[in-house]
């Protein structure tokens, strides 16, 4: 268990109440600090430590339901998914005339996302797909994009007091990926990562790939090779803070066909064109830094993150990743 305390703005942490104290004590030597107790908050974020079990809770609550009323979204009917599947957006649905893009101008859309990012980056990786196609439209949105902003407003009123959670028990550094290349009206791949330590959702990312991928196998092996970079840095940050990662980082994905490139190097008139700095992962599991190995698609977590999902399988997702109410 992390111990956290205020000492002024700063937040100290350390794995026991011998090392925070000596550490404040010698702080205090050169500097007048005041010691503001056990961290509560920190930057909108609730932390709650459970000594008895061990974990460390994180949440957004308040911040939450600041946001709802800011943009009066108080009397919004909860909703249990953040995107409808059913209504992809499309570039064709902003406005084409001087007086639709008024119309929209007078709608707070880019602050709205903005508001919604920084919940996604801190503790909702399950509205990280939504948020981040809604955010496409930045330029000139137009209703339907408003209206898919209003649904994920709705979902996160429903979930509110989901916590992510870590801890527990004691669990090494896992990854999962994913890449989904049809689901988009631009036809570009969306590449999905989340790292798990300690049971909870660490490190996540959903982008679009930044390359027009010919194959689901190609688009795969592109999402694998940008988890593997943020293996071997996540491998780097566990090592200076805590000890060296000595194991290999496991890394699931769902498409056997790229696994089997990755692993075996098969070249062929399909796979031949693909940049040669996306070989990146090929070479770090030959160093043994990471595996690279098979999960059936219900149990891939970072589903979540390259798609639009149906209720079931989004609450399924977001209890993988222990966002839970506990």
């Amino acid at each position: 268990m992390i111990l956290a305390v205020h000492v002024d703005n700063c937040l100290v942490a350390g794995s026991s109440q011998v090392l925070l104290d000596g550490f404040k004590m010698e702080i205090n030597t050169k500097y007048k600090t005041t010691d503001l107790g056990p961290c509560k908050w920190l930057l909108g974020i609730k932390i709650d430590c459970n000594f008895k079990l061990h974990t460390i809770a994180l949440s957004q609550h308040t911040y939450i339901e600041s946001i709802l009323t800011r943009f009066n979204f108080d009397d919004l009917k909860p909703l249990a998914i953040p995107m409808d599947p059913s209504a992809p957006l499309l570039k064709s649905q902003s406005p084409t005339t001087l007086a639709g893009v008024a119309h929209m101008n007078n709608v707070p859309y880019r602050e709205a996302v903005g508001l919604l990012m920084y919940v996604s980056m801190r503790t909702r990786p399950d509205i990280t797909f939504a948020t981040s196609m809604v955010a496409q439209y930045l330029k000139n949105p137009g209703w339907e994009h408003w209206e898919a902003v209003k649904q994920i407003f709705c979902y996160l009123k429903g979930t509110k007091d989901l916590k992510l959670v870590f801890g527990g028990e004691t669990l090494d550094l896992v990854g999962f990926l994913d890449a989904d290349g049809v689901s988009q009206d631009h036809r570009w791949a969306i590449s999905g990562y989340v790292f798990m330590v300690d049971g909870g959702a660490m490190s996540w990312s959903s982008k679009k790939q930044e390359l027009v991928t010919l194959s689901t196998t190609e688009a795969e092996y592109v999402a694998a090779t940008h988890t593997a970079k943020e293996a071997v840095w996540l491998c780097g940050l566990i090592g200076e803070l805590f000890s060296m990662v000595t194991k290999p980082t496991t890394l699931f994905g769902d498409n056997q066909s790229a696994i089997a490139l990755v692993h075996r190097g098969q070249y062929h008139a399909r796979t031949k064109h693909i940049d040669i700095q996306y070989y990146f992962i090929r070479y770090i599991i030959e160093a043994g830094s990471i595996k690279l190995i098979y999960c059936p698609t219900d149990d891939q977590t970072a589903n979540t993150l390259t798609k639009a999902l149906l209720s079931v399988k989004a609450k399924h997702f977001a209890n993988a990743m222990e966002l839970c109410t506990v």
